[in-house]
């Protein structure tokens, strides 16, 4: 966007009318000419540093940071912390009323409450610093010519009318247009979504109303330059380009929750409308009963604290912090805390193909040359590249072909390949230097007297070499272009490159000729020629293995992987074969056959089709809806600025993190470090085993209020008032509850993690039968803390309210720490090591020693309403706490059996 009058159109000014300004149509000079600078020198360093000061950094721009105030508030529009903030309200009011001054009760819940906004804050925070320095890292730098030095500075210093200096590897750090080129091709896939690069053309003539993809004259900000070299004058920088109009759009979408924000939500409103029914009940129990209208109030206060599982939001924090950093430990950056459990529920994953299920990097893996006829027509036509034994013709074809490339290939001190250039001619490159051939020597010893570059209209590469004294032409391109001109086993040819092609791999065919001279400029088209066929090179970007074992894991675990990508479709079909994707009555289909469908009837055949191929980012998004109106939470990859919509479209976004572009990240919930699918699995079954934890959590925080809730009802239905006071009550649900239920998160992931298919999306926390199961519990509770009342007011004391209530507590308290080993598993825990947690052996034992504290620190004691017991009382404790185990027990026993 340019501004009328703006010498820099692209400047933020909101104050100036805006109309699209083009540059593809027009010329460099008139370019150079409104940013007063000048093709040959470019600007100079005092005119770059004055306009880098009016237009800003050449970096993109996302929303404001939020302050911390404003994370801090955020966290506290839970349900669930509202009502706690609601009651700890009600406390403070009931505490000035009866003028005690005694506001325990509501400090430590607020306490819980301010806990659990810090610790979400803090981890948002440090992912975010986190996508801060991996984007840091891939700040890359840019070649200029100023004050006519050619010089290299940080890309952000980048200002209109700079001239860029570019060269096969360079990252195009800014928009521009093409000054001169040669032979240049871009990959631009990040904004065009072509996996082909892009042929670029400096003297081109392009319209102004020419698509993105048709504007060969320029060259965009976040692509880069596979192949030739070329200098350009800047036009666009920071979110004035490209990918930063798509960055600024992108800004505009609203996050939606996740599958545990909605479950956790429900739950909190759940329990809300529970606590108010109780206290209703309880007031209707007393007004019958003739019990004074303030007792009556505080039982039901008491009895709604019950209700509440105050330590919940705190443990499903921390329970999800720390499983972040674990997955951050295994090359998963989670950028917002939830998303962990939607991983977790993710039932179809969308996975681009290359990079992510392939290794990013062409490799030679057959052969073809001449052989006898006996050989070509009774075995294998192929031969395998890499082998031990790798026949001589091979290696000289190798050769030849290596030395028709401008591809280079580094070797790197940590004994790594640097590929520089065109990826087909790189894999040829490394290639022969896997056989012994390295590319500088061959240039070294057999020169390039001449060469004829790619273009788009011959699809050829030619290059005249001097070996062994004579002209040797060497010429590479596709097998149905080369075969015309050749003479040799063409038909012998024809059969391999079609078995080559059913493969999925890509074909170059090498041919060569022997001249006298080098024919007149004008004539150099007949280098191309009466020329012999000597073989055909077939390669591919293959498949990595971790990833072919995670398809394997996703699989067994009822996940649905699925790829989508830019490639062909034939090529796509074979990798995704191969790799256990595409399997018998399943289907491929291309962008194109998608565009022809309703969004009606891609919704109603979504499930026939594991293969995308040559797809748009509209096609993107259209499929990940598709499989969204079917129920499913989908977890989608890219890179690419073209991939960012269906990343934010879908319910679990991941971005990767070396090959991603920073509008890419932006957009996902998670960053792949490594750019490996297997990773996504990892972090699928870490996903799962945390909402494992939060499920083995909640159900022992509710199992435990729900015994309060019966507890407290059926003493006050029988006529004993409440058996345990709301200080009482508050200290089991943030200590007795609280410590264990938080250790019980930090349970590995089962070996079973990946077994079970994935939960529907509309799904609740819990089941039916679940729910069955902490209802009992709850009774079980409930029947042995009533019982510990009756002996402790009516056995072990003379009708003593206080003693009651002192053996209510303990019982209610220490049968929890004993129940919870019971509800770390569903199995037996006979058959399994109940004290494998050693977080859990701690909090159970910190738990207990504060429970004994409470009971036996006379001023303690006095703070909660504890008495002393006689020892027989002490025994009957002890009895009555370790019951749930065996009960349990034999719960399971008959639950198997059934």
């Amino acid at each position: 966007m340019g501004r009328r009058g703006d010498l820099y159109p692209g400047r933020p000014n909101d104050k100036k009318e805006c109309f699209v300004l083009t540059w593809h149509d027009r010329t460099p000079q008139q370019i150079a000419g409104q940013f007063s600078s000048d093709l040959e020198r470019g600007l100079t360093d005092e005119a770059a540093a004055r306009v880098l000061s009016e237009v800003g950094e050449n970096k993109l721009q996302g929303k404001p940071p939020k302050t911390l105030l404003q994370r801090f508030a955020a966290q506290l529009k839970d349900t669930m912390v509202i009502i706690l903030i609601i009651a700890a309200v009600i406390s403070t009011v009931l505490a000035v009323m009866e003028g005690h001054g005694d506001f325990l009760e509501p400090a430590v819940i607020l306490f819980i409450v301010i806990l659990n906004a810090v610790l979400g804050v803090f981890q948002e925070s440090k992912a975010e610093k986190v996508l801060d320095a991996l984007k840091d890292m891939s700040t890359p730098h840019a070649r200029v010519v100023r004050s006519g030095r050619e010089q290299i500075i940080s890309s952000a210093e980048l200002v209109p009318g700079d001239i860029l200096v570019l060269e096969a590897g360079d990252y195009v750090p800014a928009d521009a247009r093409l000054i001169e080129s040669s032979s240049l091709q871009c990959e631009e896939s990040a904004l065009t979504g072509e996996s082909v690069p892009a042929q670029k053309d400096a003297a081109a003539t392009v319209e102004e109303r020419a698509p993105l993809g048709d504007r060969v004259n320029m060259v965009y900000s976040g692509c880069s330059v596979t192949y030739g070299r070329a200098k350009a004058i800047v036009t666009s920088t920071g979110m004035s380009s490209q990918i930063g109009q798509i960055a600024a759009i992108l800004d505009s979408q609203q996050d939606t929750a996740t599958p545990l924000q909605h479950k956790l939500e429900k739950m909190g409103k759940t329990l809300g409308l529970v606590a108010l029914g109780v206290c209703a009940v309880i007031f209707i129990i007393g007004l019958i009963g003739g019990t004074p209208i303030k007792e009556i109030f505080m039982t039901a206060i008491s009895l709604a604290v019950a209700a509440i599982p105050e330590g919940l939001p705190a443990i499903v924090t921390i329970v999800l912090a720390v499983g972040v950093s674990k997955m951050v430990q295994k090359n998963a950056l989670i950028r917002r805390l939830p998303a962990v459990e939607t991983l977790g529920s993710a039932s179809v994953i969308c996975s681009d193909k290359t990079g992510t299920l392939t290794q990013n990097r062409m490799t030679v893996t057959a052969c073809w040359v001449p052989r006898r006829q006996e050989r070509a027509d009774g075995e294998d036509l192929l031969d395998e590249v890499g082998a031990p034994d790798t026949p001589a013709e091979v290696v000289s074809l190798l050769k030849l072909a290596t030395l028709c490339c401008d591809g280079k290939v580094l070797e790197q001190p940590d004994g790594s390949l640097q590929h520089i250039g065109d990826p087909t001619e790189t894999a040829i490159v490394a290639a022969a230097l896997q056989a012994g051939e390295k590319q500088e020597q061959l240039n070294a010893d057999y020169p390039r007297m001449f060469d004829l570059p790619f273009d788009s209209d011959r699809k050829l590469m030619t290059t005249v070499n001097m070996i062994d004294g004579r002209l040797h032409v060497i010429v590479k391109g596709a097998f149905d272009i080369l075969a015309p001109r050749c003479s040799g086993q063409i038909e012998t040819a024809r059969k391999a490159n079609d078995q080559m092609a059913q493969n999925a791999l890509r074909v170059l065919a090498v041919a060569h000729k022997v001249i006298e001279v080098l024919p007149p400029e004008d004539e150099s088209a007949s280098l191309e020629q009466d020329l012999s066929l000597i073989g055909l090179i077939g390669m591919i970007d293959p498949p990595r293995q971790e990833a072919k074992d995670a398809i394997a894991t996703c699989k067994k675990a009822g996940i649905r992987p699925i790829m989508i990508t830019g490639d062909h479709v034939v090529t796509a079909s074979a990798i995704a074969s191969q790799m256990g994707i595409l399997q018998e009555g399943q289907k491929a289909i291309t962008g194109a056959q998608l565009q022809e469908m309703s969004d009606e009837q891609l919704a109603a055949t979504i499930g026939d089709y594991s293969v995308y191929a040559r797809v748009t980012p509209q096609d993107k998004i259209r499929i990940v809806k598709a499989w969204q109106q079917k129920g499913q939470i989908v977890a989608m990859t890219g890179d690419g600025v073209n991939d960012a919509p269906a990343l934010k479209a879908a319910d679990i976004g991941c971005a990767m993190g070396i090959t991603g572009t920073d509008v890419a990240k932006g957009a996902a919930d998670m960053v792949l470090t490594d750019d490996n699918f297997a990773t996504i699995v990892v972090a699928v079954r870490e996903g799962r085993g945390i909402f494992q934890n939060i499920v083995k959590s909640v159900k022992f925080l509710l199992s435990c209020n729900i015994g309060e809730i019966f507890t407290v009802l059926a003493s006050m239905l029988a006529g004993f008032g409440a058996p345990l006071s709301a200080i009482q009550l508050l200290w089991v649900n943030l200590v007795t509850d609280g410590l264990p239920a938080l250790a019980l998160g930090m349970d590995a992931p089962g070996s079973d993690v990946m077994d079970d298919p994935p939960r529907p999306k509309d799904k609740g926390i819990f089941d039916g039968p679940m729910w069955l199961h902490i209802v009992l519990q709850g009774l079980m509770l409930a029947a042995l803390t009533v019982t510990s009342y009756v002996l402790g007011r009516y056995v072990f004391a003379e009708n003593s309210v206080a003693e009651g209530r002192t053996m209510a507590f303990l019982v209610l308290a220490l049968s929890q720490m004993f129940h919870i080993f019971g509800a770390r598993t569903r199995r037996s825990i006979f058959k399994s090591n109940p004290f494998a947690n050693r977080y859990l052996n701690l909090a159970v034992l910190a738990s207990i020693a504060l429970i004994l504290a409470v009971a036996l620190i006379p001023p303690v004691a006095g703070i909660f309403g504890m008495v002393h017991l006689p020892l027989a009382a002490w025994g009957c404790v002890l009895g009555l706490s370790v019951l749930p185990v065996p009960i349990v027990e034999i719960a399971k026993l008959f639950s198997r059996n059934k």
